[in-house]
């Protein structure tokens, strides 16, 4: 059916579509001013060295129920009250507390040699004037009852039970230097010794860090172990399961050392002196913070981060950064966003590194924020920029996240991919404990500045690793999402996709596999 207009009727139509078009367009101007209001505000003023200067420097690492933890709750709270936020420790449950003190490891036969290494976190103390003994290296297995023969020897022995790599060099190394031929046989060696290590772990029907159990019970006096990251110096420190005897991680380079001194039968002695201190248990939280919605004080963006570390260095880029990111991108929208029309939420999480414990419980303690909150962004891989963002399984999150990212500046947007609609995650951090609920909540996916190999909970996650230009970049990325989620005028679409077939056959599910551990002890 065909309609015809009146000259009036029809430039009656004409007219409105010129306001509301006008209309548009200032909004979209009034938009635009803010993006650059906070651009401008993170270039001229930033915070972030002085903010990761007190967390990282001052407060150092944050292990679960350790006092410097305790440090970085407080820190983090008196932090965002300065900024005008309602900030506040909310307990979740408790956990084993445990302060490292000083550790040393030292080489007393055949010469006198200090060691590069250190406790594993939850480590039993030494006694005393330390644990000194002779050094014995853990062979390859060929059967199980090889290795329950072998455990009949470690009596009053330090065991190493690491692998010894054939070299001590990074591959991009042996690649750039070594000839075609010497690459592609050191490759081969390498993969060899790998493979044999496996299979003879198999037979000890344990990990390297369920080990020290059944050394412990054969009668061992410590362990030392060295979890080498393929870069030299660099070794993951993660924490330790025995009950009774030290766990100390070594670095490669004296590891090798020891390994190779033990394999020609010169039995070395080591001196271990690790005086940790046992504290009980100790309350654990989320450090929350709140800038009341002026609007929608009912409804939330959730800005997302860990506070807690592993100890081996000081949980500079896991995850210093994803908190300054988000203190930063608070403290901007305070001075250029005063009027936020939805609440804006800061969760601090603790005990991320021991399983979502804390964002999980955050969850499951607090249903009518969860069924109220708009969106999650998180952030905890590291110091680089913001390049991937997938929809987490949420069908229609193409629809605004798309929209938002076109306020981003072009220089930053240009580099970011998008995946819709992704996968909802089972885990690796914290919006995982929301996806998991429904929730719409999405990874900030960085830049790897060799993330994995360099400082992911390893001795050398340090303040010097922090590239602050990226996460400048990062706090205005996150600042602009979450002002333009607040603006959204309904929330956002929670409708799930049918998740996919499996390699089995079966329909998957959407995964409920996070539930948060309230105590060290289950």
């Amino acid at each position: 059916m065909r309609i015809t207009l009146t000259k009036h009727v029809a430039l009656k139509s004409l007219g409105l579509a010129y306001v509301l078009l006008t209309s548009s367009s200032v909004f979209a101007q009034d938009k635009n001013a803010v993006v650059t209001a906070i651009v401008q505000e993170a270039n001229s003023n930033s915070y972030l060295e002085n903010y990761a200067f007190e967390l990282v420097d001052m407060i150092g690492p944050r292990l679960v129920g350790s006092p410097q933890m305790q440090q970085a709750h407080d820190w983090v709270v008196k932090t965002y009250t300065a900024l005008g936020a309602e900030a506040r420790n909310e307990v979740y449950g408790e956990w084993r507390s445990w302060d490292r003190g000083t550790s040393q490891a030292t080489m007393t036969y055949p010469r006198v040699k200090s060691l590069e290494g250190t406790q594993l976190a939850f480590s039993p103390a030494t006694k005393g004037k330390g644990i000194e003994a002779e050094v014995v290296a853990m062979p390859v297995f060929s059967s199980a009852s090889d290795f329950q023969a072998w455990l009949k020897t470690v009596k009053g022995k330090i065991v190493l039970i690491g692998m010894n790599p054939i070299s001590g060099r990074s591959d991009a190394n042996w690649k750039e230097s070594a000839s075609a031929a010497g690459y592609d046989k050191y490759q081969g060696l390498k993969n060899e010794q790998q493979k044999k290590w496996d299979l003879s772990m198999s037979y000890t029907e344990h990990t390297r860090r369920t080990l020290p159990l059944a050394l412990e019970a054969a009668g061992a006096v410590a362990v030392i172990d060295s979890y080498w990251t393929e870069l030299p110096g660099l070794t993951r420190i993660f924490d330790a399961k025995s009950k009774q005897i030290p766990v100390f991680n070594i670095a490669l380079e004296d590891y090798g050392m020891l390994y190779r001194m033990a394999e020609r039968g010169v039995k070395p002695r080591v001196l271990l002196e690790g005086n940790s201190k046992e504290l009980g248990t100790a309350k654990t939280y989320n450090s929350i913070a709140e800038i009341k919605g002026k609007e929608k004080p009912n409804e939330y963006v959730v800005l997302s981060a860990h506070l807690d570390s592993w100890d081996g260095g000081t949980g500079a880029t896991d995850n210093a950064t994803g908190v300054i990111t988000m203190m930063e991108a608070v403290r901007i929208l305070q001075k250029v966003y005063p009027n936020n029309k939805r609440t804006i939420l800061v969760g601090n999480w603790g005990s991320e590194e021991q399983g979502l414990n804390g964002s999980s419980a955050f969850v499951e303690d607090n249903p009518e924020i969860a069924k109220n909150i708009q969106v999650v962004w998180n952030q905890d891989n590291g110091t680089g920029r913001i390049v991937r963002i997938a929809g987490s399984g949420f069908e229609k999150s193409y629809e605004y996240i798309s929209r938002w990212l076109q306020y981003i500046p072009e220089e930053f947007r240009k580099e970011i991919q998008t995946t819709f609609p992704g996968m909802p995650g089972t885990g690796g951090s914290d919006h995982s404990s929301f996806v998991q609920r429904g929730i719409p909540a999405f990874g900030l996916s960085s830049t790897s500045w060799d993330y994995g190999k360099l400082t992911w909970h390893t001795n050398r996650d340090t303040y010097d690793k922090i590239v602050f230009d990226e996460v400048r970049q990062n706090a205005i990325i996150v600042a602009i999402l979450t002002y333009l989620a607040c603006e959204e005028p309904e929330l956002v679409s929670r409708d799930r996709i049918v998740l996919p077939i499996d390699k089995n056959g079966k329909q998957m599910e959407w995964p409920t596999n996070l539930k948060s551990k309230r105590t060290s002890g289950n």
